[in-house]
């Protein structure tokens, strides 16, 4: 089992910001006039994906509600931030690799417990939701991570495995079809090999039940992470989109707005892509001021176009300080930012059956968001 903790000598981040650098490059010409990134193609009806909402409608959502006092999980970005970098200082102790996810997948060998093979799960459990959703043995065996899960019979990837598993092609045609298995239980499905997605005919239903079903949420980022680890990278950005116009534009998936925006987004290894999702959520957000996710906030008079500023001299960083310790816009993103909760992992946490630490979803403490966060 490897060791996600590292070494002594790596220092990891202490803060939100130091985990999220989506902004860090932040430069419009991300965004192309007319480009398209909803993930989802051009044959599809617009009764198939519908229109987004009036950005001028004022009508509550989840994100808006007074009640709840939202905050940046420091715990859910250092976790993505160690995933997006490959586990810095990560070392796999395992003196032999005998690349059991790559062996599953070749239908050679069963998940354990259970003692099922792939194809027998490829090939019955489609459709068979309540199996899909009571089941909780297989999903670490259909999207292996370099994490352990709560399933322990489940082995972690190693690079040599992932390598092994890219270059194989039965294994990858597996893969997609474990990947069009899980989208059907979600209400979506696949549209080409360039990992586009859209409604599926039973999205209704599939819809609902993912509302009120969220330890799925934590089976979603276990999803998009695998697919980043196995090479399927590109597939991640259209169904974060696809997730993002159904929970902030449709209010078919209202639930799943903070997971989509504080988790998913964030598994997508590119900024510019990180940063297009995002444009496109801040868009749709309401409260628009309640936006937590970027870009960051600028000083009155500051130029555009998210270019780098000049270095202050020290004389005037000195002056800066005496009269206002901090920017107005920085104050505020650092009360945004601060939130370090859940990296002790104590006091009441639960464990989840998906393999994950979970602290609820919903306002407590005073107000305080408090997350869950997918391992």
């Amino acid at each position: 089992m490897g060791n996600l903790m590292g070494s002594w000598r790596y220092k990891e981040p202490s803060t939100v910001e130091e985990c999220d650098s989506t902004w860090g490059s932040d430069s419009e010409s991300d965004e192309q006039p007319g480009d398209n990134d909803s993930g989802i193609s051009d044959s599809v009806s617009p009764t198939d994906t519908g229109r987004c909402a009036d950005p001028t409608d004022t009508s509550p959502q989840l994100s808006g509600s007074p009640a709840i006092k939202m905050k940046r999980s420091f715990y859910a970005a250092r976790d993505l931030y160690k995933y997006r970098h490959s586990y810095p200082n990560y070392k796999e102790f395992r003196q032999t690799n005998d690349y059991r996810n790559l062996r599953f997948y070749l239908n050679k060998i069963p998940l354990v417990p259970d003692g099922i093979y792939i194809e027998e799960i490829l090939n019955t459990w489609r459709g068979d939701y309540e199996k899909l959703e009571h089941n909780h043995t297989y999903i670490q065996w259909l999207f292996p991570l370099r994490e352990q899960g709560l399933n322990f019979y489940a082995q972690e990837l190693t690079q040599e495995e992932m390598k092994e598993f890219q270059n194989t092609r039965e294994a990858k045609r597996r893969f997609l079809q474990a990947y069009t298995l899980m989208l059907d239980f979600y209400g979506i499905k696949l549209l080409d090999k360039s990992g586009n997605v859209a409604r599926a005919s039973n999205w209704k239903e599939r819809f609902q039940h993912l509302n009120e079903s969220q330890h799925n949420y934590l089976r979603i980022t276990r999803i998009l992470k695998s697919l980043g680890e196995l090479g399927f990278e590109s597939f991640k950005r259209p169904l974060v989109r696809l997730l993002l116009e159904e929970s902030l534009c449709h209010a078919t998936l209202p639930s799943m707005q903070h997971s989509a925006l504080e988790y998913y987004v964030y598994t997508v290894r590119l900024p510019a892509d990180r940063r297009r999702l995002l444009r496109y959520a801040r868009q749709h957000y309401r409260p628009a001021h309640a936006f937590l996710w970027g870009p960051p906030l600028r000083r009155p008079g500051a130029g555009g176009g998210g270019g780098a500023r000049a270095e202050p001299t020290p004389e005037k960083e000195r002056k800066g300080r005496e009269h206002n310790p901090l920017p107005r816009g920085r104050r505020q993103m650092g009360r945004q930012d601060s939130v370090e909760s859940g990296a002790g992992g104590r006091g009441g946490a639960r464990t989840s059956r998906e393999g994950s630490t979970e602290r609820g979803r919903g306002p407590e403490r005073g107000g305080e968001y408090v997350e869950t966060v997918p391992l």
